[in-house]
């Protein structure tokens, strides 16, 4: 991974054209290729990027950043403030906490507790962008998408959302719907579930460790 500080102005051209002005920001060069734009105030996502396949051609002071649809991330740098790279190696992957991976491997074993009909297809179902806790059937043999959080936050809605979008294009599995599924969900999480269309489960896990009941509060 490169990490590259900068003085620099951001074009993107494609269907699509944003310009960012010339200001210090973090540039983000990742092994696959990928090549994101961070700025101090935005948490974990990029101001822009380009995702991989995606090819990068450096110049003194200009960085062009191709894809395979023939857009470009053109970045400008007036001045570099710092660039290195590390070897990060192969990722372990998300290790959930006890209590997220025991309610995975319950509800695995009693999907009845997300409704009445409901069928395990298999846990851990790879997307391109990680593992969905529990893929499922419902009464209706309809594909449902389920993830399990400790407490539920709007970051976990929004982690669902973007499997939800993946597996859709699936014509396999379309259409799929979802379930959160948590002990707390936030309020604001709930609201966004329901804006997504995605239906909301508290789970008691003391309960649930000892008799799986069919009565789980559901919203």
């Amino acid at each position: 991974m490169r990490l590259v500080i900068a003085r620099c102005q951001v074009d993107y051209v494609g269907r699509l054209t944003a310009h960012l002005p010339m200001a210090p920001r973090l540039l983000l060069v990742k092994a696959d290729g990928s090549v994101s734009v961070h700025a101090d105030d935005r948490a974990y996502k990029p101001l822009n990027w380009m995702s991989p396949p995606c090819w990068l051609e450096e110049q003194p002071g200009r960085w062009t950043v191709r894809n395979k649809a023939d857009e470009s991330l053109v970045i400008t740098i007036d001045e570099v403030l710092h660039d290195s790279s590390h070897t990060l190696g192969v990722d372990p992957g998300l290790v959930k906490d006890g209590v997220e991976a025991h309610l995975q491997e319950l509800l695995a074993a009693h999907p009845g507790a997300l409704g009445a009909g409901y069928a395990l297809v298999r846990r851990e179902y790879m997307t391109a962008i990680g593992p969905v806790d529990l893929l499922c059937r419902d009464p209706a043999g309809a594909s449902v998408a389920v993830e399990i959080k400790r407490r539920g936050e709007i970051d976990g809605v929004e982690q669902l959302t973007r499997y939800l979008e993946l597996m859709n294009r699936d014509p396999h599995l379309s259409p799929v719907t979802g379930v959160f599924a948590a002990q707390e969900i936030k309020p604001q999480a709930r609201v966004l579930a329901a804006d997504r269309g995605i239906r909301c489960v508290v789970l008691d896990y003391n309960a649930m460790r000892g008799v799986v009941r069919d009565d789980l509060t559901l919203f």
